[in-house]
């Protein structure tokens, strides 16, 4: 980094901030073997692996900023096609902005005011909002409950971190997509699937995996802080039951290994969730070595 820095700021004009952050020990999981038993190294200690990406909400929850771009490391290009990228990054930004901007209106409404002081027209907006641009459908009976109930479950679905995402048409990478997926309230909401959420036995399931018609390309803008500037604690809004078991190896020996809930998965279930399509152009995936042999990954 200290090497390649000064050409790029060089080249831009510009200062780069740099940091790293590693995974957190304190969130790495027990492993075991086939048969449930706890997996010991070669030593006799007990094995504990780190627990999969959704083990970064830690290290996410950690940063002190007002907007927060998230991306995949194995999806870059060569220079000569990153401006293309680069334009629907600030367009992504911008879309969260704008809709941030109109959750403010709502969270400061709902907290600056008793709930018998807004009126029926406003509680209308709000189902409005939430239902038709954010995409959360309520419980059946939700709607006719009494004032009072609802404003708390509108305080509840307002004040919470947003991200919008990018995404791309589906065209056969492995990997998750964006779904309508009923959660344990009774709600209906948008959510980032990966295939191993899936059950592929049930045939309804299965059908709609593959008739998905986007991709999740891991292209995300986080707005993690509330109208008067105060961040939200991000592990109170993941839902540590969409943890999976994967099958994995050490020392030539099978083992089973806890992974956390997919950071922009389950680790990320109850934040607001708006899904944007963006040019197949902006995802070049490099999963395996001849991923690199793409036409996207040769310099000129």
């Amino acid at each position: 980094m200290a090497e390649i820095l000064p050409k790029y700021e060089q080249l831009f004009g510009v200062k780069y901030k740099i940091g790293f952050s590693q995974q957190k020990p304190s969130t790495d999981t027990i492993a075991v073997t086939p048969d449930n038993e706890p997996f010991r190294n070669n030593n006799g200690s007990l094995l504990f692996r780190p627990a999969g990406h959704g083990a970064l909400l830690e290290n996410l929850n950690d940063l002190d900023a007002d907007i927060i771009f998230i991306k995949n490391i194995d999806n870059v290009v060569p220079d000569q096609l990153k401006k293309l990228t680069i334009d629907y990054k600030k367009a992504l930004a911008g879309v969260l902005l704008g809709f941030q901007e109109e959750i403010f209106f709502y969270q400061k409404m709902l907290k600056e005011h008793h709930y018998s002081a807004l009126e029926s027209a406003f509680y209308a907006e709000a189902a409005n909002f939430l239902e038709n641009v954010m995409n959360i459908i309520p419980p059946h009976d939700q709607y006719y409950s009494e004032k009072e109930e609802l404003y708390h479950y509108f305080t509840l679905k307002f004040n919470r971190p947003l991200r919008v995402c990018g995404m791309v048409k589906n065209q056969g990478e492995p990997g998750g997509g964006p779904f309508f997926a009923l959660n344990e309230d009774g709600s209906v909401s948008l959510q980032i699937v990966e295939s191993s959420q899936i059950d592929f036995n049930d045939p309804e399931q299965a059908s709609i995996a593959q008739h998905a018609t986007h991709f999740n390309p891991v292209d995300l803008i986080c707005g993690v802080k509330n109208y008067q500037g105060e961040k939200y604690n991000l592990l109170d809004y993941s839902d540590p039951k969409t943890g999976f078991i994967s099958l994995k190896s050490k020392d030539g020996k099978e083992l089973k290994a806890q992974e956390l809930p997919g950071l922009w998965n389950g680790a990320m279930s109850d934040w607001g969730t708006l899904f944007v399509e963006v040019p197949i152009e902006t995802f070049n995936p490099v999963k395996t070595v001849t991923d690199l042999l793409r036409k996207e990954h040769q310099s000129k």
